[in-house]
């Protein structure tokens, strides 16, 4: 298992880089067509690579420059599923100029091997809640 691990640490590794080339074509191919997606935009759920990569629109459109970090990924690897958590972080530069350090949010990835390799079937971001205020936390780092 420990090829396959270094194969899903790879292909989250090319997740990052196509983030921060601004890349939809080369994010395309390391989803599942049918990919479910739980991500901190609305809507509830993105099911669809297509859905999927519009949600990474506003970035590739808002961001001069893309910075995209993946910190403490943990996989559990199966023959033919595996699934991860991570801690990830979207910064950069804005259009505008301004630069943002971006907010740490939790990641959980779900892969299934296909003839292809390792395809991202579901992924899940998230932030803690303050139940007092009903607000997401968006201040805590790993």
């Amino acid at each position: 298992m420990r090829n396959e691990e270094a194969e899903i640490r790879r292909h989250i590794e090319k997740l990052v880089e196509g983030l921060q080339a601004k890349d939809p074509d080369a994010l395309r191919p390391l989803y599942a067509p049918d990919i479910v997606s739980f991500d901190v935009q609305p809507p509830l759920q993105h099911v669809g690579v297509e859905a999927k990569l519009k949600n990474w629109e506003p970035v590739f459109t808002g961001f001069e420059t893309v910075r995209y970090e993946i910190r403490d990924l943990t996989l559990t690897v199966g023959d033919d599923l595996a699934f991860g958590h991570a801690f990830g972080r979207l910064g950069g530069t804005l259009k505008a100029g301004t630069a943002i350090d971006g907010m740490w949010v939790r990641v959980t990835y779900c892969l299934r091997k296909t003839g292809d390799g390792w395809l991202i079937t579901h992924d899940q971001v998230s932030v803690p809640l303050d139940i007092a205020t009903g607000k997401g936390v968006v201040d805590l780092e790993p």
